[in-house]
C-alpha cells in the first residue's frame, strides 16, 4: 500500500480544519481558542451522533474563523500538506463560498486566496484541484454564481463544482436549472446524493448528467440502479466513516462497498472532513481492511478508480 498513490476526491475545506491549522487562523483574526482538548471536542463529532444535521453542527466554529483571504489561504495548504504526510498524492478540495461572502470579502477573494493555498501546499508532494460548491438552500440565481466563478478559474486550480447541504429539505432538481447551466458553460460537476437514504435523490443527479455521485449509499437499495451505474460508469465518491457518523448506515456491517465493486461500480474512498470525523484515507482503508477482508489489490482497485474519476487527469 506504501507504493500506491492515494487519492482523496472528497474533502470539505471547513470540515478538515486541523487544530493546528485552527490556531493559526486564531492568531490572524486575533481570537482565543480552548485548549486542544476541549477545541477537539468543538471540531469533531463522537459516536454519539446521530444524524447528518447534528454531524454538520460541527462546521459552525471553523466556518466562523474563515474570514479573510489569507485564512482561507492557510486552509488550504495546511490541509495538503497533511494530506501529503500520509500519502496522499491527488486531492480535491471543496468548500461553499457563498456561505463566507461578505461586502468586503467577494467570492473571487475567497477563491483566490484557495488557490494560492492550493498552489502553496503542492511544495509538499501533493496535486490539489478545487472544487465549487453551490448550496441546497440557495436560491438558483446565488447558485449561477458559482458556475460563473468556477469557469472563470477552470483550469487554474478549480476544477468542477457540486451542490451539498440539506439533501432531504431541498430536492436536487429544484436545481434543475443550474447544472444546465454548467453543462452550456462546460463545467464539469459532482452532486451530493444517497447520503439520506433516498435512490431517488441519486436518479435525479443522474438525471442531471452527473458523472459522479457524493456518497451514494441508497444505491444499495437498488439492483437496477447500480447496474446502470456499472454500465456507465458513475463514480460514487464513498466516505465510510462519515458515512457511519451520520447514520447513513445503521453499522459498519451494512456498509455496501463490496456490493459496489462486485456490481462493478467504480467506486472511490474519501474522507468527507479530516477533522470533524477524525480520519484520514489510511483510516478509512483500515476500516474497510478490517472488516471486509480486502486485500491491497482491492485498494489499488479504490485509487485506480479514483485516478480514472479525477476530474483532472
Amino acid at each position: 500500500m506504501k507504493n500506491i498513490k492515494k487519492y482523496d476526491l472528497h474533502c470539505h475545506l471547513d470540515g478538515s480544519l486541523s487544530i493546528e491549522t485552527m490556531r493559526k487562523l486564531a492568531e490572524c483574526v486575533g481570537k482565543e481558542l480552548p485548549e486542544d482538548e476541549e477545541l477537539t471536542g468543538l471540531l469533531q463529532v463522537t459516536s454519539e451522533c446521530q444524524s447528518l444535521k447534528e454531524y454538520l453542527e460541527k462546521f459552525d466554529l471553523p466556518l466562523s474563523y474563515l474570514v479573510t483571504r489569507e485564512s482561507f489561504k492557510a486552509a488550504a495548504e495546511n490541509l495538503l500538506k497533511e494530506a501529503a504526510q500520509e500519502g496522499v498524492g491527488y486531492m480535491e478540495i471543496r468548500f461553499a463560498p457563498l456561505l463566507s461572502c461578505r461586502a468586503d470579502l467577494p467570492v473571487n477573494e475567497i477563491v483566490e486566496g484557495v488557490l494560492e493555498g492550493v498552489c502553496a501546499g503542492e511544495r509538499y508532494g501533493i496535486t490539489g484541484k478545487v472544487i465549487l460548491c453551490a448550496m441546497r438552500h440557495m436560491d438558483v440565481e446565488q447558485n449561477l454564481q458559482i458556475v460563473d466563478t468556477a469557469r472563470r478559474y477552470l483550469g487554474e486550480g478549480v476544477c468542477a463544482i457540486d451542490l451539498a447541504g440539506d439533501e432531504k429539505g431541498f430536492p436536487v432538481l429544484g436545481q434543475k436549472r443550474l447544472f444546465a447551466y454548467a453543462s452550456e458553460m462546460g463545467v464539469p460537476y459532482t452532486i451530493h446524493a444517497g447520503e439520506c437514504g433516498s435512490v431517488q435523490s441519486i436518479k435525479d443527479a443522474i438525471s442531471l448528467g452527473t458523472r459522479r455521485i457524493g456518497h451514494g449509499i441508497a444505491a444499495a437499495k437498488d439492483r437496477e440502479l447500480q447496474q446502470y451505474c456499472a454500465k456507465n460508469r458513475i463514480c460514487f465518491e464513498m466516505c465510510p466513516i462519515s458515512n457511519l457518523q451520520t447514520k447513513a448506515v445503521p453499522s459498519i456491517e451494512d456498509y455496501p462497498i463490496v456490493q459496489f465493486l462486485e456490481m462493478g461500480i467504480p467506486v472511490t474512498i474519501n474522507t468527507d472532513n479530516r477533522m470533524v470525523s477524525n480520519t484520514t484515507i489510511t483510516k478509512e482503508w483500515e476500516l474497510l481492511r478490517e472488516n471486509f477482508h480486502l486485500t491491497e489489490r482491492d485498494f489499488k482497485t479504490l485509487m485506480e478508480n479514483a485516478a480514472q474519476a479525477a476530474f483532472v487527469k
